[in-house]
């Protein structure tokens, strides 16, 4: 059992250390690319990639356990995604890696609510959640400017709500017993499937020529086989082992890979009240989940 959580935990740190520079990829892609055109491809490929990895059939007990898997699928593909991508065209990739980071606090909560086995939640919860609140405040003023831009933060935190209600899906699905990859190949199935009909709203335009352009193929192999297959696989096998509470906590560890990348790669200019910001919002998710780490290990 130790040595299963061992590796859940590694998985989880595998993970977020790529997702993390995801958004760096995404900046760069949305250039010439519309957000659900990176989307769209990105998790196409993750399918085919999974499908060509283990080309069995999943055959789901009853419809509640195709309800979960479907709804999975909207949370966690189509809909964080996109909210994610098109939040990145409204501000800096460095804002969406911190207002992201709040997912364990929603994660947290849901779980509080919908899981009878998680504890209850204490005031140092609370304590931590509006610490980093504030953090997130201080980086959604983008710097000097002191103007809040509303739009891609308030879709970065919807995404992250909606993320928490992946994980606590996923952890359902851990429950069903089937094997990983193919429990993750059947979400995408979803997400994709609740994605095609935004295609017609955003001007998706299927023109595979601008790969061609290898700065454009290596960032979508990279989001297609790195960050979709071989992740969401990685993530769900950490939540199996750890619990999506638990699993969430690595999220922490977005903002300062998201913050650091965008800087030396994207030349975004970190500013002393986003360094502020995003230091208060890493205070906020320690203070927050301290007990709770702490209690885990002494059980």
């Amino acid at each position: 059992m130790e040595r299963k959580q061992t590796i859940g935990h590694l998985a989880a740190l595998l993970t977020i250390v790529i997702w993390g520079t995801t958004f760096i990829s995404t900046k760069i892609l949305l250039v010439d690319f519309q957000p659900v055109e990176i989307l769209f491809f990105r998790f196409v490929m993750g399918f085919l990639v999974l499908l060509v990895a283990y080309p069995k059939r999943l055959k789901t007990a009853d419809y509640k356990q195709k309800l979960t898997f479907v709804a999975a699928g909207l949370c966690g593909i189509c809909l964080y995604y996109l909210l994610e991508n098109i939040a990145l065209t409204f501000t800096l990739a460095s804002n969406v890696g911190v207002i992201i980071s709040v997912a364990p606090f929603f994660t947290a909560i849901l779980a509080h609510l919908f899981m009878k086995s998680e504890e209850k939640l204490r005031t140092q919860f609370f304590v931590g959640f509006f610490v980093a609140m504030i953090g997130i405040i201080l980086i959604s003023f983008n710097g000097s400017k002191l103007k809040l831009n509303p739009m891609g933060d308030l879709l970065a935190v919807a995404a992250a709500l909606v993320w928490a209600c992946y994980s606590i899906l996923t952890r359902k699905i851990s429950s069903f017993g089937y094997p990983v990859i193919l429990s993750t190949r059947r979400t995408f199935f979803y997400g994709i499937l609740f994605m095609i009909p935004t295609l017609f709203f955003f001007n998706f335009q299927p023109n595979l020529s601008r790969f061609v352009n290898m700065t454009y193929l290596f960032n979508i192999l990279y989001l297609g086989v790195g960050a979709s297959a071989l992740c969401f696989v990685t993530w769900n096998f950490a939540v199996k082992e750890l619990g999506a509470v638990k699993t969430s906590v690595y999220i922490y560890m977005v903002p300062v890979i998201t913050v650091v990348t965008s800087v030396l790669i994207l030349h975004e200019r970190l500013t002393l009240l986003a360094g502020a910001g995003t230091v208060l919002t890493l205070i906020g998710l320690f203070l927050s989940e301290y007990n709770r780490m702490g209690k885990k290990q002494h059980e």
